[in-house]
């Protein structure tokens, strides 16, 4: 699997402006020029993983919550991220989603099975 650039710089965007930095001092805390980090947040320049390290150590995250969009095995991530949207939800709004995620989930789960019948065919 390939990174995805604009997904990385979408989270280091978000991670930047949870933390309240500009892009001018993320880019002074972590030895970047602010175009360069400009480009990195919106995904037309590669990152390098030195970069991301520095990143991730100047915003208090994690690189998982960095990458998690380009790594497989990153539900964990997801995980975490889930229950900070559920987090203040009320119980209205719980049931609701719950109710979306459980009808989202079962016609997923069908239409895999009717890819997997395609792919037999």
């Amino acid at each position: 699997m390939q990174p995805d650039y604009k997904l990385i710089g979408k989270r280091i965007k978000i991670a930047r402006i949870r933390a309240g930095y500009t892009q001018e001092h993320l880019a002074e805390l972590v030895d970047l020029s602010p175009t360069h980090l400009s480009n990195v947040e919106t995904g037309s320049t590669r990152v390098s993983l030195q970069s991301i390290i520095n990143i991730a150590n100047a915003l208090s995250v994690s690189v998982d919550e960095l990458l998690c969009d380009s790594i497989i095995k990153s539900d964990n991530q997801f995980r975490s991220e889930l229950a900070e949207i559920l987090s203040d939800c009320d119980e209205y709004e719980i049931r609701i989603i719950m109710d979306v995620a459980a009808a989202l989930k079962a016609s997923l789960r069908r239409d895999s099975k009717l890819r997997e019948l395609k792919r037999e065919i």
